[in-house]
Order: C-alpha cells, then structure tokens, then sequence
C-alpha cells in the first residue's frame, strides 16, 4: 500500500433525486422521492424524515407527506453519469467505476502535474459541481476501504482526506457496520457479543473473529479493522457477475406473477451476457422480504452457458424452494444475477453440437436489436409491468 493518502472515493450524493432537483428548480431544498409504489432515491430532506431507497411508497409518504414524488428519469440519469464519469478521466487515467455515481481513482502520480490528492479532490467536487451541476462527495486515504469510509462519513457534499498517521483514530470509533461484509446478520453476531465499534473488532483478534464468523469473513474484517487492505485502484476490470431486479410493492403477489417477474429478469440479463459475449455458471437469487430482511439463493450448473432457457430452469428451482417463506413474509424486490462469468470470447458451437434455444436466443436478440428491447416480449410478460431497467456502468 502507498505511503501517503491518494486513492479517492468519489460518490455522487442521492444521485437520482441531484438530479431532479438541478433540472426543475422548484424541487431544490425540498423532500424529493424518485419512483411511486417503491422509492428508488430520495433527497436528504426526504432521508431526514427518515425515508430511504427500496422503502414502499405508502410508507415514505407517511413518513414524509410534504415530499414531492417524481417519475424516475432514467435516460437523464445516463447522461449525468456519463458527464462525472468524462470528468473523473480527465482527472485520472486510474478511475475504476463501482457504479453509474462512484468511483475510486488513483491519483498517486500527479503531485507534480496536478498538485496534493486534497487539491485534485477539491478540484474534482469544483468541476463536477460547475460542469454537470450535481453536488458530489469524496473521501481520500491510502486504500480503496479507508477512502470509501471516508466518503461515507463525509456526506452530504463533503471532502474528508485521513491522513496516514491517523487512520485507526479515525477508523475504530465508527460502528461495525461501516466495514464492507457486515450486514445485519454479521452485524447482529457481533452486537450479541457486545461489539459495536471497528475498534473492538479489531482488538478481538483474529482467531477469535474466525471462531465466530468463519475463515472467509473473520480474516477479511480483522484486516479491514486494521486498515489493510492492498487492492490497486483496477482499471476495465470486467464483471465478476451481471444481474437484474424488480421493486415490487408491499401487497400478496402470486407463484405466477413472481415467475413471470424472473422470466422477465433472467431475459434481461442474459441478453446482456450474449451481448457482451461471457457465458456463466452460477444463478443467484435474492429476495428482500416485507420486514427489509433479505435472502440470497443459488445453484451452480455444470456447463457455463449464455442461454436463457438453462438459467431461467436454475433460476426458477430457487424460487420454488423460497415459496413458503415468501407467502409467510411477503416479498419486496426480487432479484437474479449470473456469475462465475468467463472472460469473453465465447466460441461458437460446433453444428452437431448447437442448441436449438441458442438459435432462439439469437433470433430474439437480433428482433430487439433492430427494433427495441420492448418489440418482442414473452407471452407471460403481456399486460404485466416489465419493472425499470436501471442505468448501469458498461458490461
């Protein structure tokens, strides 16, 4: 890891509900919800009122019943990323995009050019402020973990820069929580133990946290507890995994309807996966229940593949055995994604060995390629809401 703090985490604040509010003055400095039934952003007015993303529409409206509720604008947001993202670039060649609004970029080579990575960060949030007119936060430190915990701290429209010689004062006061990996469920393992700060994580030791979380996790947190973590900001690194989801309201849905919500998924994202030319193994499938508790499902194949029929079968085994949950809990967003993805150059099969859904797939991508996504949709998707295609970073 470098001597001194020059990774930055730069993160566009509420992005979505940024953008609403630049583009129709009348919503600035007031509560603003992006999306109807689910919330799919909301303002830091409408965050103080405690409204958050993924929360029923109904209940962020109880919660807030001054707030104003927009339509979401996704061809808008598109635009607005791709203008803080062309920035980002001129600022760094090192820029690995996490998502449409953050980034980390790595700016240890421009003291001579460019100034201390403080002054790059400030002229960063200067120009993304002038130029696409969205307020943006960052966070510097000597590793990708430290300079996102600090971005996180540092919101709404802030800087935070930890210097090298005070990174575990500023670390372990925070709660557990602000560690990657925990989740409610490692996060309430540790609160039963009376373990509420990345300080007493880290003076547990990691035998200790192995004996209580696993191998995998107990080592990755002791680690972050004690700021280590050597990762290189990665430029073009492709996607470990390509996945979709659907919001769906609080209300009983159906076998059918949520089947029909995974065909839909699953369509979507292995036209992406042909598209991009990478065929994959494992179906994940992850559920967020009406209580915000969550699941996650998933099934490997023996063959890597692109094809939809195999993975919409994979896909639908999972459900099938969260069926009983789901009636007992009620569901609120369904999601699928594909892993264990290859690394491209997906070669054709050979003509005795071909797959007659591979000829299906193709006449099906090559429809909506011409025409649209939406020319051509499965008969069980007729009538039903397909759910928002979210903006995304390039496959």
């Amino acid at each position: 890891m470098s001597g001194e703090a020059t990774i930055l985490h730069a993160d566009l604040d509420a992005f979505y509900a940024s953008v609403e509010q630049r583009d129709d003055p009348r919503l600035r400095g007031r509560p603003v919800i992006v999306g109807g039934g689910v919330v799919l952003a909301a303002s830091y007015e409408a965050k103080a009122r405690g409204v958050r993303s993924a929360m029923g529409g109904r209940q962020a409206r109880r919660l807030c019943p001054e707030a104003i509720v927009v339509p979401p604008r996704m061809a808008a947001y598109t635009a607005a990323s791709r203008a803080v993202f062309e920035i980002f670039r001129q600022t760094t060649p090192l820029v690995e995009g996490l998502s449409i609004d953050e980034a980390f970029l790595d700016v240890g080579g421009l003291r001579r050019l460019s100034g201390p990575p403080a002054d790059i960060a400030a002229r960063l949030r200067s120009e993304v402020r002038e130029r696409v007119g969205l307020p943006i936060t960052v966070g510097v430190a000597r590793t990708k973990f430290l300079a996102k915990v600090a971005s996180g701290v540092g919101k709404p429209d802030g800087l935070l820069v930890v210097a090298p010689d005070r990174e575990l004062e500023f670390l372990h006061p925070l709660p557990v929580e602000r560690l990657w990996g925990v989740g409610p469920v490692t996060a309430a393992k540790l609160r039963e133990r009376r373990i509420r700060t990345v300080g007493q994580v880290a003076r547990l030791g990691e035998a200790t946290l192995v004996s209580l979380l696993g191998a995998g996790a107990g080592r990755h947190l002791h680690a972050l507890a004690h700021n280590r973590d050597p990762r290189p900001v990665q430029v073009g690194r492709r996607r470990s995994s390509m996945g979709a989801q659907h919001a769906l309201g609080r209300e009983p849905h159906s076998p059918d309807d949520l089947d029909a919500i995974l065909a839909g998924l699953v369509d979507r994202v292995t036209r992406r996966m042909r598209s991009a030319q990478r065929t994959g193994r494992t179906v994940t499938l992850r559920l967020r229940f009406a209580d915000y508790t969550r699941a996650t499902r998933s099934h490997t194949l023996v063959k890597a593949t692109a094809q939809t029929r195999p993975l919409l079968e994979a896909a639908r085994a999972l459900l099938r055995t969260a069926l009983p949950e789901i009636e007992a809990r009620g569901v609120t967003l369904v999601g699928v994604s594909v892993g264990n993805l290859d690394d491209g150059h997906v070669q054709p099969p050979l003509p005795f060995d071909r797959d007659p859904g591979a000829d299906l797939d193709a006449a099906v991508d090559a429809v909506r390629d011409r025409f649209g996504s939406t020319a051509l949709t499965r008969a069980v998707l007729l009538g039903r809401d397909p759910g928002l295609e979210m903006p995304r970073l390039p496959d």
